[in-house]
């Protein structure tokens, strides 16, 4: 059933768990993460990216993923994830997203509340949700999250929310995207601070590569939504790699798509066991 993230991530703020964000690029990632959702009795969110179209055009995507959140048996939030432009994000609204994210974090201060504040009006009108951001999430392709001057305050974080209306707020800890080269140094004392200051949910990105303590601290601190999506990927690619063969044809692919499609499934269902999020619905 289509959600928003009001409907999914105030219970997991409330009782202390964690709803996951999956980016679904193609179908095969998108059978993965609603059918693991459905197992566990999960709520879940399924996504893309502005950077990530090129893979997976929105108009091409978009439709099967809000088709198979109407059909799911549990709370499916389809979301726009950072959104750079207007066009794109109203393009996604129109397609059916229940939420968008706009990252304008690495605008100035005063740019990124006035287009964040703007898109929530225009969101808000279609019943959807929005996430925004503030201080910078880091690439950890580049080593760019070990910085303290780069991570949200919690004055930072009201003076955002007041500003803009938004509906869940990523924040600035220590991780950053893709695959670590070094381990993060999160910053959990920022967080309660954060958590304890604004009543919005947090969102954590830069998920996939942290501990199972770094994800059980973040949400008993106060994470209510993590991003992942670097961990498909590698399960995905590994799952493909070590089943490959001589033969080809379709039957051989297809094949491989199965054992693909477990090997995903089955990483997200560790996710969302861990998470907590597993038999919530």
């Amino acid at each position: 059933m289509l959600a928003n993230l009001n409907d999914v991530l105030y219970d997991a703020q409330k009782n202390h768990y964690g709803v996951g964000l999956f980016n679904t690029t193609d179908s095969d990632m998108l059978e993965a993460v609603i059918s693991a959702a459905e197992e566990l009795r999960s709520p879940v969110i399924i996504g893309t990216a502005e950077v990530l179209l090129p893979y997976g055009e929105l108009q091409l995507i978009g439709p099967s993923m809000v088709n198979m959140a109407k059909n799911a048996s549990v709370p499916v939030v389809v979301h726009y994830d950072h959104g750079l432009t207007f066009e794109r994000c109203l393009e996604a609204l129109q397609v059916g997203f229940t939420s968008v994210m706009f990252d304008g974090s690495a605008n100035e201060l005063s740019e990124n509340l006035r287009a964040t504040a703007e898109i929530v009006k225009i969101a808000h009108t279609f019943g959807a949700t929005v996430e925004g951001e503030i201080g910078h999430v880091g690439d950890a392709i580049n080593d760019d999250n070990a910085t303290d001057d780069m991570y949200t305050t919690p004055k930072e974080a009201k003076d955002f929310v007041e500003a803009t209306g938004v509906d869940a707020l990523a924040i600035a800890i220590g991780t950053a995207h893709g695959a670590y080269k070094t381990k993060p140094r999160l910053d959990i004392g920022r967080l309660q601070e954060i958590r304890n200051t604004i009543d919005t949910p947090l969102v954590l990105h830069g998920g996939s590569g942290l501990s199972d303590d770094d994800f059980r601290n973040t949400i008993k601190n106060g994470i209510a939504k993590v991003n992942i999506f670097t961990d498909l990927c590698v399960a995905g690619e590994r799952a493909v790699a070590n089943n490959i063969g001589d033969k080809s044809g379709f039957n051989e692919y297809l094949s491989l798509r199965a054992i693909k499609v477990e090997a995903m499934k089955k990483a997200v269902m560790e996710k969302m066991m861990l998470f907590g999020s597993n038999g919530r619905v």
